[in-house]
């Protein structure tokens, strides 16, 4: 199958004419700004060669006719509560007419918290959570910003979803604003911008793109959208799957790379139709040792064979596409349960070796046992309720040690005999 064709196909549909993408799109800024009013704030990533980017949105700005009011840093890494602040309070101060971030994931879910503080005031703790963004905006009677979110990498999709993903460094824990409101309105990626991206964040990113479609498609069982969600996490998976290797072994394959950037964008879509659950669980407890990407990455295939059992139908189309990859010749056909869960586990893993991508927490350096005891009291906050309610075999609070310790001491270990079925 074509899976370049289908991504685009899926994208127009998830979409429709409000995404601009693809190679050498920078120039649209021009036309997109024009209609958003006369001021701005632009906040900003800084890496390598973005001198060069970031000169082309002042000047496309500028032809627009729009008054850039202030460029303010971007945050950390994992988007600190701290820097949340300080960017919220950056828009306070100049009251922009639109927003505009550019960067990776971080960037955009803290610009998009940012201006909910900025519009609707209050602290980022009580609109944590699913719909708390949307609630507020009735109650007052105000909308958010119009926000030009200009994506730097292929990773999280922020640019397309309804997701702020926030840290408080004092406790490494991260939350999340779960809210249609913060999807921005103005989605652009200029493939081009990933082509330098360094071996590290192009790997992270991608298999980012693989968390989401395959937690939501795990997640999807039940639902009667499972046959449409099937179809969008076979085609972000598939391209990943073929063109991951080949990026790594050749950073100029320029056309992998952008397989790589509709891979991920299909991972947006596919959060958008459905939930995650364990994998991004678990990533949240991790972030000092970790970026988000390869937490959810490293987890995955813990998860898979507990979930096994609940998800035959998902884990044949999965083990599928590494097996037509050449990353296994298991027979997924001829298995069930927690042995199908194990092999497609295993194929997973063939992957992130040959890649050199860490597959055990304990390569981890900075890891803990405190982690683990981190990641189990977390999942029974109240506020993550909802990545226990999306796993095919959904858990209680009750239930997270005597089935999610295990998972997390396999992933620890390396050793997939640890996890407990129900």
């Amino acid at each position: 199958m074509d899976y370049i064709k289908k991504a685009e196909n899926l994208l127009k549909d998830f979409k429709k004419d409000t995404y601009t993408y693809g190679r050498g799109v920078f120039d649209s800024i021009t036309r997109i700004a024009a209609d958003c009013g006369d001021s701005a704030v632009l906040v900003s990533d800084s890496f390598p060669g973005s001198d060069v980017f970031i000169a082309k949105i002042l000047k496309q700005l500028e032809m627009a006719g729009v008054t850039l009011l202030a460029t303010v840093p971007g945050p950390g890494p994992n988007a600190p509560l701290e820097d949340l602040s300080r960017i919220a309070d950056e828009l306070k101060k100049y009251r922009p007419d639109f927003v505009i971030s550019f960067g990776g994931g971080s960037t955009i879910d803290v610009t998009k918290s940012a201006d909910v503080l900025r519009i609707l005031g209050g602290e980022i703790e009580e609109y944590f959570g699913t719909g708390n963004v949307t609630k507020k905006c009735s109650e007052l009677g105000k909308k958010l910003s119009p926000h030009l979110a200009i994506q730097t990498v292929a990773s999280s999709g922020a640019h397309l979803t309804k997701y702020s993903n926030i840290t408080n460094v004092q406790t490494g824990q991260k939350k999340l604003v779960v809210d249609e409101a913060v999807v921005p309105s103005l989605p652009l990626f200029d493939f081009s911008v990933t082509y330098n991206a360094p071996k590290s964040l192009t790997m992270d990113g991608a298999l980012d793109g693989i968390a989401h479609c395959l937690e939501v498609l795990y997640g999807a069982v039940n639902s009667p959208e499972y046959e449409k969600i099937k179809e969008v996490a076979e085609t972000g998976i598939s391209l990943v799957v073929e063109n991951l290797e080949k990026v790594i072994n050749n950073p100029k394959d320029y056309d992998a790379r952008d397989a790589l950037c509709l891979a991920t964008d299909i991972g947006a879509y596919a959060i958008m139709l459905g939930g995650t659950n364990g994998g991004h669980l678990t990533s949240f407890s991790l972030v000092d040792v970790l970026s988000h990407g390869r937490a959810c990455a490293m987890m995955n295939p813990y998860y898979t064979v507990f979930f096994a059992p609940a998800i035959e139908d998902a884990l044949r189309m999965v083990g599928g596409i590494y097996k037509n990859a050449g990353l296994t010749d298991v027979d997924y056909d001829s298995l069930t349960g927690r042995e199908l869960g194990v092999a497609v586990a295993e194929a997973m893993l063939v992957l992130s070796e040959r890649i050199g991508f860490p597959t055990r927490l304990n390569q981890v350096e900075g890891f803990t046992e405190e982690h683990i005891s981190k990641a189990l009291t977390a999942a029974k906050n109240p506020q993550l309720k909802m990545k226990l309610q999306n796993m095919p075999i959904p858990i209680t609070a009750e239930q997270i040690d005597t089935y999610m310790k295990p998972i997390l001491e396999a992933a620890r270990d390396g050793d997939l005999s640890k996890i407990k079925n129900m």
